[in-house]
């Protein structure tokens, strides 16, 4: 599904009780929504993996 009001695509996504209560916690502490901290921490993944495959040497 595309949200056509600013190109981002809506993912449902199921988490258990205590994921999503540590999350959420985690979410107030740094003043974002639920939603806006698990993109956050995403994007924070996908930069650190793409970081590392530019660092490992090509075999």
């Amino acid at each position: 599904m595309e949200n056509k009001d600013n190109g981002k695509k809506q993912v449902p996504l199921r988490l258990s009780t205590s994921l999503w209560r540590e999350l959420n916690a985690w979410a107030e502490d740094d003043f974002r929504s639920l939603n806006g901290q698990i993109e956050y921490l995403l994007t924070e993944c996908v930069k650190k993996r793409k970081g590392r495959a530019a660092q490992e040497p090509e075999s």
